[in-house]
């Protein structure tokens, strides 16, 4: 059985910030119910409970996102993890995760996560000046508390990563953002292209064009080299997936492959859908608390989702670096903007380079 992958929307859309380019407010405002609330004690008893049915033994990783998932509260959370350790009976490996504004952590938030063996994504964009989007409710400024909690995390051992929203003025700025990071001894790095709404076409300097992502990996990859080369090695989660596929490695950032996966994202009322992004009216694919992941898996939305991943633009199929590209990597990033010029732009340059990295194939 394959390791099985939950993402929970424990407070639905629900968060205390005003992010200018946060995806999830946009995509719960086209659906007819902007927000599902907190998760209750069946529809969590029914997660767990056909989560380890469905995984029979094997891994579960259980992904916690919002809106600010720190909403659900302290105990619903204690909740949780009670749950799966009571119903656990075929002893498979649990993994937790949470993505977080972080403005909500306190000490206790930080003894529970590192009690518990959580990772935390913590969204930070660099230094004050790179997080000029991310606002709260009363539009100020939140990198002074996010500041603090990482302080908190790193004082109780609690394991993060850095998630970056890769915005056209990140791209514009990538080596002050990579050096405050790096200089402040944060060593796994998500850098998260800003989307667009759905539909959505319009040009500021909050989205990437073509020629700025190009020079933004060009850039950034010659950051992480040197870095690499000089010992003083910094993961970037998408650089290091593309090391490895040009490597011949497994990779394990989904839509790196080219092609979707298997996901269930589940929100507060229980409704499943097959991916973050499409957390939408019309990829609903039921509800736990009258189905199941299997059930869920194989309905013909499900189906459909995967296999609409799989078509492959011509221009692709005949392009020598599809090997590496996989016509540029996630189904809704392509949606938003073809990204082609940027890539090839950026393994025509950069693609010797990779060369640094061949004592690590497995």
């Amino acid at each position: 059985m394959p390791d099985l992958s939950i993402m929970l929307k424990p407070a639905s859309s629900m968060c205390n910030l005003r992010c200018k380019y946060c995806f999830y407010h946009s995509l719960a405002g086209s659906r007819e119910s902007f927000s599902y609330g907190k998760m209750n004690e069946q529809t969590t008893d029914n997660v767990i409970a056909k989560a380890l049915d469905f995984a029979d033994g094997g891994s579960i990783y259980f992904a916690f996102q919002g809106g600010e998932p720190l909403f659900a509260g302290k105990e619903w959370f204690a909740y949780f993890v009670d749950k799966v350790k009571q119903l656990n009976k075929r002893n498979s490996k649990i993994y937790y995760s949470l993505q977080t504004n972080a403005t909500l952590i306190d000490e206790e938030w930080a003894e529970f996560f590192a009690s518990n063996g959580f990772l935390l994504g913590v969204s930070l964009d660099g230094d004050q000046s790179a997080n000029r989007y991310r606002l709260d409710i009363d539009l100020n400024y939140t990198f002074p508390k996010v500041k603090r909690a990482i302080e908190i995390l790193q004082s109780k051992g609690v394991d993060f990563n850095i998630l970056i929203v890769t915005t056209g003025w990140t791209a514009d700025h990538v080596e002050e953002v990579y050096r405050y990071l790096t200089g402040q001894g944060y060593k796994y790095l998500q850098f998260i292209p800003c989307l667009r709404p759905f539909g959505d076409k319009s040009e500021s300097e909050l989205y990437m064009t073509v020629e700025q992502y190009g020079n933004f990996l060009i850039r950034l990859f010659n950051l992480y080299v040197k870095d690499y080369v000089r010992n003083d090695y910094t993961s970037v989660r998408l650089l290091d997936n593309m090391v490895h596929m040009y490597l011949g490695n497994p990779v394990e950032q989904c839509g790196v492959c080219g092609h979707c996966s298997h996901q269930f994202v589940v929100e507060g009322n229980g409704n499943v859908y097959p991916c973050d992004f499409y957390c939408l009216d019309e990829w609903l694919l039921g509800n736990i608390n009258d189905s199941n992941f299997d059930k869920l898996a194989h309905t013909d939305k499900a189906i459909d989702f995967i296999k609409q991943s799989f078509d492959i633009p011509d221009k692709c199929k005949k392009c020598r670096l599809y090997g590496i590209c996989r016509a540029g990597g996630c189904k809704r990033s392509r949606e938003d903007r073809d990204y082609c010029e940027a890539y090839q732009k950026f393994f025509g340059a950069c693609l010797p380079l990779f060369r640094v990295f061949v004592n690590e194939k497995k």
